[in-house]
């Protein structure tokens, strides 16, 4: 048995697909699949069962990619150690991230911890929140930024910062009216029963966040219109189309000609954790400490600046 057979049995039971995953792994799927029945051969057992369309893992097949994920974590993890025992200063750590809040945070982030670390590369992975658990917890992004709660049991996090949740309303709105002439009395959401939202498209994190807030307050939103885009759904709401909650980081930041009011809402105010997450039991670089080291004193001046200009 060899490494690469356990590399390849993995990325076919990713990709459930021959071609899909020889193509990934960089060989002629001919020898992707010459390789997995010498693997099978020797096991004595079939790993999976194929069809006309795809592939399927079999019980025993199961069982090895779940040993398999294993081996080649702890090879990783190997890897790694020994590469900081070397002290050297070179490295690469993959990093997922959410688009929108990545765009927002990450140019002041990546700047300081190029300043500092300037031989480690950073390779980006933007994707969903759902998507960016999959792929941590597969061992395909080294750290994600990530919102709580995360749904992907294998995964530990570490917390970098906490984000206040702001109600965008058209500037029409009685509500936005009322916050310059009574700037002092509170708005709390079971005022925005009524109306209505537009809020991000399944498989954001912000949406789940946007209706377990509604819901906590007693109502269902009415969603008139869905985006996978948050400056989309400001912009919408500019322009009258309904209300919804934006983290405060994303509200602040300079954007187009179609600008919402941004109101706070009453204590407690709804906020959204920011961690950065990473498989449970995986060993994290020194690079990996850095990055994260980096974005919590990022984060940090961040939410001291957010205090001072209120």
């Amino acid at each position: 048995m060899e490494l690469r057979q356990l590399q390849y049995t993995l990325q076919i039971a990713a990709d459930k697909n021959f071609s899909r995953a020889a193509e990934k792994l960089h060989i002629a799927q001919p020898s992707l699949s010459q390789q997995l029945s010498k693997l099978e051969k020797e096991l004595g057992v079939l790993l999976f069962q194929r069809n006309t369309s795809n592939v399927e893992l079999t019980h025993a097949g199961a069982s090895f990619v779940e040993h398999a994920q294993k081996i080649m974590d702890a090879v990783e993890q190997l890897k790694q150690e020994m590469s900081d025992i070397s002290q050297l200063r070179k490295g690469k750590v993959v990093v997922g991230s959410m688009p929108i809040t990545g765009s927002h945070l990450l140019p002041r982030v990546l700047p300081a911890f190029k300043q500092g670390y300037p031989d480690i590369e950073i390779t980006l992975l933007e994707d969903s929140s759902m998507n960016l658990e999959k792929l941590t917890a597969s061992g395909k992004a080294d750290l994600s930024l990530l919102a709580l709660p995360l749904s992907e049991p294998s995964l530990s996090w570490v917390p970098i910062g906490e984000e206040m949740i702001d109600l965008a309303v058209p500037p029409q709105h009685p509500l936005a009216q009322r916050a310059t002439s009574d700037p002092v009395r509170p708005i709390t959401l079971d005022e925005i029963r009524d109306e209505a939202f537009v809020v991000l498209k399944k498989g954001q994190g912000f949406r789940k966040l946007t209706l377990d807030l509604c819901r906590e307050a007693g109502f269902e939103p009415n969603i008139v219109f869905e985006s996978s885009n948050i400056e989309t759904l400001q912009s919408l709401v500019a322009t009258g189309m309904g209300v919804t909650l934006v983290p405060r980081f994303i509200a602040r930041a300079k954007r187009s000609e179609f600008i919402p009011v941004y109101l706070p809402l009453a204590e407690p105010v709804p906020s959204r954790t920011l961690v950065v997450a990473y498989r449970h039991g995986r060993y994290l670089s020194k690079a990996a400490d850095a990055f994260i080291d980096t974005f919590k004193q990022v984060m940090d001046n961040l939410v001291v600046t957010s205090v001072q200009d209120k």
